[in-house]
């Protein structure tokens, strides 16, 4: 399989909670432990957020068997609440999350540049794991 220097892939849901509930469980620590990995046999133990823009994120992924972690972190080049974020990973690779509010649901958009190590497919399926994961969390949550 192909995989794509600079390519964007592009993933999305709709959550249906209303975008400012959406937008804190989507930046607020507290919460991004709890959605950030893509399959229940991992997890995100730690997560700092500074959401702004020039500010660092990092999130700590590990598979719970203890066998394997990293950590996805970077800087966020503009924010815009309830609206749009863009970022810069470590590794210089551009993201861009749009959240569209729909009345009382919020449509969420992600492109993302893709790495070369693999399969596009698999980039895909992965990111689009954590924005199901994410949705399934949120909708979950009650309001705090």
């Amino acid at each position: 399989m192909e995989t794509g220097k600079n390519e964007t892939i592009t993933v999305e849901t709709t959550v249906q909670k209303p975008v400012g509930e959406v937008w804190r469980y989507w930046t607020q620590p507290e919460h991004i432990t709890k959605w950030s990995f893509a399959s229940e046999d991992w997890h995100a133990p730690n997560a700092e957020n500074d959401v702004r823009a020039g500010g660092k994120f990092i999130t700590r992924m590990e598979a719970k068997d203890g066998s394997f972690g990293f950590d996805f972190g970077g800087v966020y080049d503009e924010v815009r609440i309830n609206e749009f974020i863009s970022y810069t990973l470590d590794d210089g690779r551009k993201v861009a999350i749009t959240f569209i509010s729909q009345e009382n649901d919020t449509k969420i958009i992600e492109a993302f540049e893709a790495e070369t190590a693999n399969p596009i497919e698999m980039q895909k399926a992965g990111w689009q794991a954590f924005m199901d994961n994410f949705k399934k969390y949120s909708e979950a949550c009650k309001e705090d």
